[in-house]
């Protein structure tokens, strides 16, 4: 009997109208979530949700028999072990995080980008800077956990909102990693879909150039008309950076070598751990009164300086500085401050890994790639595909590997170039994995910056104006060829 059930749940795919009840709940609880616990909703309440959630799927697989429960625990044990390399990464920037601020690297960052940075051109200079280093590294990870969390705090400084700050630093990091050939989402992408990783990416700037300078304009538009009455502020936050934290130029050097590692391909596991090392080497050399502040123990004792160093790296530690506002800018997290994140990635992989043993997933993108019949659908299929595949699955290389494979066929057989597919995979589900709260996109990028996600997802432009962006010229067909209009030019590979 128990062969026989599973022999159903491989080969019986359940209704598209059941499929959806776990989503559906999933979505309106989350909303209900954010709504009562506001920035808290990560702390507990969401990882309710989305275990409740996989538990509707497993009942629901149970009781059409579309699933053993076996099939589940695989199922869940899979999805688990393909985010344990998320999770360390997570640990490491959690320290690096604090590492980086202690040892007045951030500060000193701020400090001198005070001096230089005038308001009404911060936000998209901002942007554009995290592009432009993103590019470089083809992180968007590192980029939002270095350079990232310094515009940050310079942007408080000025008197800018969390929100639009955090939109400006995911925008310019997911532009930079879209397009960047070092980008392991962008591999993926050409890859899954067949098509030359050049031809890729110069596909791709016909819909992310526009896209982008859309988005720079709507920042410098607020930017002219932004209250600058908060410039005082700054001043008074530069003084008391400079009070509190050794400011030098020597400092820099951390990041400068930790941008010589990443350009060298360096694993990102080894690249986090070492700046991190290098950073905590800084802080026993600059700020030995912070760490004895931190240890409690001012003796000035090399063991109460390695037990700050510690704290630091593993625990919260909050500075007195005299700004309230300052005070909570310098408060660090540490590896335990990513414990509620790794904890919803976990939830996060048993909702998917529920979805996916029960058949729910493929019986929801059937209905999408059933719909494919004309360009413009499959493109518009492809791309509600990324974005809902990264809402059920939260990791964005599993939807794009999804998507690749769902849909390669089926622009092959509409005559479709694959340069298409790939095109708008990017558009879909690389970009808009920042945006969901249970996504490992959404999740690391919110907790490095402590900005909810639903906090920075209104000014995140970039993010949600691609799949629009990559729609519209679906509809138009602008630059886009098929079997019965080829293109004047094959692209050069």
């Amino acid at each position: 009997m128990k062969t026989e059930e599973k022999h159903i749940a491989e080969h019986v795919l359940p209704s598209f109208w059941v499929s959806i009840i776990p989503l559906l709940f999933l979505v309106s609880m989350t909303v209900c979530v954010v709504r009562a616990f506001g920035s808290d909703a990560l702390s507990g309440a969401s990882q309710i949700v989305l275990l409740t959630a996989a538990a509707i799927s497993v009942g629901l697989g149970l009781f059409f028999k579309h699933i053993t429960w076996d099939d589940f625990e695989k199922a869940v044990t899979t999805k688990i072990s393909e985010v344990t390399q998320a999770i360390i990464i997570l640990l490491l920037i959690g320290a690096l995080g604090s590492a980086w601020m202690i040892s007045g690297i951030v500060p000193t960052i701020i400090c001198y980008g005070l001096k230089v940075v005038n308001p009404d051109f911060f936000l998209p200079l901002c942007c554009i800077i995290c592009a432009i280093v993103s590019l470089l590294t083809g992180s968007s990870w590192t980029t939002v956990a270095t350079i990232g969390i310094a515009f940050l705090g310079i942007g408080k400084a000025l008197g800018f909102s969390d929100g639009w700050i955090a939109g400006a630093i995911i925008s310019g990091s997911y532009f930079g990693d879209k397009i960047s050939p070092l980008s392991d989402t962008t591999v993926l992408a050409s890859s899954a879909a067949g098509t030359p990783i050049f031809v890729h990416i110069r596909y791709l700037l016909y819909t992310t150039i526009p896209t982008f300078a859309v988005t720079l304009a709507i920042y410098a538009v607020y930017g002219v008309y932004f209250d600058q009455s908060n410039l005082e502020t700054s001043s008074v936050i530069s003084a008391k950076l400079g009070e509190t934290f050794c400011i030098s130029p020597w400092l820099l050097c951390v990041p400068v070598l930790t941008g010589v590692m990443i350009s060298k391909r360096m694993p990102s596991i080894m690249v986090l751990f070492a700046a991190t090392l290098m950073a905590a080497v800084a802080a026993l050399a600059a700020q030995p009164n912070l760490l004895e502040q931190i240890a409690g123990n001012a003796d000035g004792s090399f063991s109460s300086k390695m037990k700050g160093l510690l704290v630091l790296l593993y625990g919260s530690t909050r500075l007195e500085t005299g700004v309230e506002s300052l005070d909570n800018l310098v408060a660090t997290r540490g590896m335990a401050g990513m414990m509620p994140t790794i904890w919803l990635i976990l939830c996060a992989a048993t909702f998917g890994g529920a979805m996916t043993a029960t058949n729910m997933l493929e019986s929801i993108m059937t209905t999408f790639t059933k719909r494919a019949k004309s360009m413009f659908s499959a493109v518009a299929s492809t791309t509600v595909s990324g974005v809902l595949l990264n809402t059920v699955c939260g990791d964005q290389y599993l939807s794009i590997i999804l998507e690749g494979n769902m849909f390669k066929d089926i622009y092959k057989k509409r005559g479709l170039e694959p340069r298409l597919l790939s095109r708008t995979i990017e558009d879909s589900a690389t970009v808009t994995s920042a945006l969901v709260p249970w996504n490992t996109c959404g999740m690391t990028q919110s907790t490095v910056l402590g900005v909810a996600v639903f906090a920075y997802l209104p000014y995140a432009f970039f993010n949600y104006l691609s799949p629009i962006s990559t729609i519209i010229t679906a509809a138009i067909g602008y630059k886009i060829y098929t079997a019965t209009k080829p293109a004047p030019k094959p692209d050069c590979k």
